[in-house]
């Protein structure tokens, strides 16, 4: 539960609920795959390389769609990051309205202007029903210290703890399979808590560099090595060492949220002067 976000009923909350709409385009390729073997059986060659035609052209629609829409729930439900680079939504769009008019005008024989005006409606629904990409960064409350570092800073905290859950799953050892859990836990939530208030980098990056990086050099060193060969002795040594490793977590938090307590005092009393 650590990782999870504090409700907010904002725009973004609703906003990502929205990016989470089903990828409608994949149900085009149900009658053109239906086509693709009729033509098949009939050996109507034309007819069959035109299908595939339009099936490739719909699958790369559906394709880059996907990947609009997962960029846009990661957009949405991050407090701090950028927009995306590559605009997928627009490229589906584009990519519709071309395989819309491919399919009617070219494969389906229809009139150039009924393609073209089909196309056209394709991708003005498209945009009616998904939306745009996203395009205004989301920095606020970085202060004096770079965006770039601090986006930089907490996408290579979380690689790293991705790659600790990746070696847990090759660890038999339930004790320690469960100190690690709360370990990596605590850790995310630290993460989430700078990534609220970046200015918190600052007095929490020795935690980002020493401790995630030494959980991970020992998790890899262990999954390295054949756990039955490794010593009772050494197995309690570890158990001790995460015991002392969540303390700190746990003491990090607790100076994080008293950093921010502190910060809300400042502007309260910063108001009530505006005030007087």
């Amino acid at each position: 539960m650590s990782k999870a976000k504090r409700y907010n009923p904002s725009l973004d909350t609703q906003k990502s609920l929205n990016a989470k709409k089903w990828n409608l385009i994949y149900i085009f390729l149900v009658p053109l795959f239906i086509s693709i073997v009729i033509s098949l059986v009939m050996t109507e060659i034309k007819y069959f390389i035109m299908n595939i035609v339009a099936f490739a052209l719909f699958f790369a629609t559906a394709k880059a769609n996907s990947i609009g829409l997962e960029q846009e729930y990661k957009y949405y439900t991050s407090t701090l990051t950028k927009a995306p680079k590559t605009p997928y939504k627009t490229i589906a769009s584009i990519l519709l309205g071309i395989s819309t008019f491919f399919t009617a005008s070219i494969a389906g024989y229809q009139n150039i202007l009924i393609g073209l005006f089909l196309g056209v409606v394709a991708t003005i629904g498209y945009f009616l029903y998904y939306g745009f990409d996203p395009r205004a960064d989301k920095l606020n409350n970085i202060g004096d210290i770079s965006a770039e570092f601090v986006l930089e800073t907490l996408a290579t905290a979380r690689g790293k703890l991705a790659q600790i859950e990746d070696d847990m799953r090759s660890i038999k050892d339930t004790r320690l399979n469960s100190k690690l859990r709360i370990a990596i836990d605590r850790a995310y939530e630290i993460l989430q808590n700078i990534e609220e208030d970046p200015k918190d980098l600052r007095v929490a990056r020795k935690f980002i560099i020493v401790y995630i990086d030494g959980i991970k050099n020992v998790t890899s060193s262990y999954t390295e090595m054949n756990e039955d060969e490794i010593t009772l002795e050494t197995k309690e040594r570890l158990y001790s060492l995460l015991s002392d490793v969540e303390k700190k977590f746990d003491k990090e938090l607790i100076r994080l949220k008293r950093n921010n307590q502190f910060d809300l005092d400042v502007h309260i009393d910063v108001l009530k002067e505006q005030i007087k």
